[in-house]
């Protein structure tokens, strides 16, 4: 048995259907610029008012990416958590996050391949209880065996 494993990590082997985890977080202008520089995506609706005044959004948005990342936090923190590897991951963008919003991030057991190790999860990722964010993650978890 691996002893190693982080406080928190859920093993392939006590993953379940249906489990799921979810985390809260108001998205600042703060976290907005501090993305735009680690992603390099400098684009004005993120970073100008004016510019974004004008735009069909009528103001300035996060970058679905940023939103997107609090998805990978759930996983990489929750469900499965520490020594969880992402596959892959489908989104779709169906509402803007602005600057102030609370995002709620959720992802949801979906189907499990125990002799593989992977799990398929649901995602989303909502403002006032309305989606903004859905898609499907599959990742490869963390087990208590050795390979």
């Amino acid at each position: 048995m691996l002893d190693n494993l982080p406080r928190g990590t859920i093993c392939i082997e006590d993953i379940e259907m249906g489990m799921t985890r979810h985390l809260r977080k108001v998205v600042s202008d703060e976290d907005i610029e501090m993305f735009a520089q680690v992603s390099t995506d400098h684009n004005p609706v993120h970073l100008d008012d004016a510019y974004a005044q004008d735009t069909i959004f009528e103001g300035r948005i996060a970058h679905g990416m940023l939103t997107a990342g609090l998805i990978s936090a759930v996983i990489g923190e929750q469900l499965p958590g520490h020594g969880t590897v992402y596959l892959g991951q489908t989104l779709k963008f169906l509402a803007p996050v602005r600057p102030g919003d609370m995002v709620y991030a959720a992802v949801t057991v979906t189907d499990i391949d125990l002799a593989k190790r992977r799990v398929r999860m649901d995602c989303l990722c909502q403002v006032d209880g309305k989606n903004v964010l859905v898609g499907e993650a599959t990742v490869l978890a963390p087990s208590r065996k050795f390979d």
